[in-house]
């Protein structure tokens, strides 16, 4: 038995196509939800890693009906008891070179390092994959891969040592400590902690002093600066730096992306304020 952790749903379909047609890779898929790259890491004295997580994307994604919950780590706690339970069981996590899945794989440690000689990990940073056309490609999410090309992949997946346990448990460690907005991938599995700030001038060098709709807004900045942190993230700075008087909104902030707009309050652009695209 094998259980396959990855983040995210786009990530999980592949791979769950690739698991049934490779008898050797049977298991389980566990899908990491949380985007674990932006908001709080340092819980308060009392509350639950879970609670943090999920009072932050309540205040992002905006849904009284339905308000957001995090259970990332009540699955991966799961993931633990089983492998106590059942000794010829293994845990595969699958990285990219993209920051929620390093965080995800950083975070993962403290549950997971206890089984070391049953815990492997398969890191796809930096390696060729043909697309569905046949041509070469270096990937950047597990959910790029075609599913056969995923089936290759397994024999990437490697035992992860004592020494990157202690190594990268630190890591983890200190991003907590720092307890940034956003954590950026600068390469191999090294994280580094910046403001939640810091995407804000890049999503305002595409407003102007007309009304735009949030959706096209935030789709060219993610479309020109391969912003990791995904729309739902990016529409919640606007919100904060509407607040902060930096662009003004109309229409329900409160629904999707497409239902209010956008623009430059007036005169900005007159006194050379608008800043350029980080």
């Amino acid at each position: 038995m094998i259980y396959h952790i990855v983040t995210g749903d786009v990530a999980a379909t592949p791979l769950m196509n690739a698991i049934l047609s490779e008898p050797s890779m049977e298991g389980e898929v566990i899908v990491m939800k949380d985007v674990l790259s932006v908001g709080p890491l340092q819980k308060e004295e009392g509350q639950k890693f879970s609670e943090l997580r999920s009072a932050f994307w309540q205040q992002v994604v905006v849904n009284d009906k339905k308000p957001a919950e995090v259970d990332d780590t009540e699955r991966l706690s799961q993931v633990s008891i089983e492998l106590s339970k059942n000794e010829d069981a293994k845990v595969w996590i699958w990285i990219a070179p993209w920051p929620a899945d390093v965080c995800t794989y950083h975070w993962a440690l403290k549950y997971l390092g206890a089984y070391l000689g049953r815990f492997y990990v398969i890191n796809i940073a930096g390696l060729p994959f043909l697309d569905e056309n046949g041509k070469v490609f270096f990937p950047k999410s597990i959910g790029d891969i075609q599913p056969r090309e995923l089936v290759k992949a397994r024999r990437l997946a490697r035992l992860v040592t004592a020494a990157e346990l202690e190594v990268d448990g630190e890591e983890w460690k200190k991003l907590v400590t720092e307890n940034a907005g956003i954590r950026t991938h600068e390469g191999g599995k090294k994280l580094v902690s910046k403001s939640e700030t810091y995407y804000d001038n890049q999503l305002i060098s595409f407003c102007s002093q007309q009304y735009q709709k949030a959706s096209k807004i935030i789709g060219q900045a993610l479309a020109k600066f391969n912003i990791p942190t995904g729309d739902l993230y990016l529409g919640w700075r606007l919100r904060k730096l509407a607040e902060s008087e930096r662009v003004n909104l109309q229409g329900d902030v409160s629904r999707t992306l497409k239902d209010f707009d956008v623009k430059l309050p007036s005169g900005l652009l007159e006194f050379g304020d608008q800043p350029a695209a980080v």
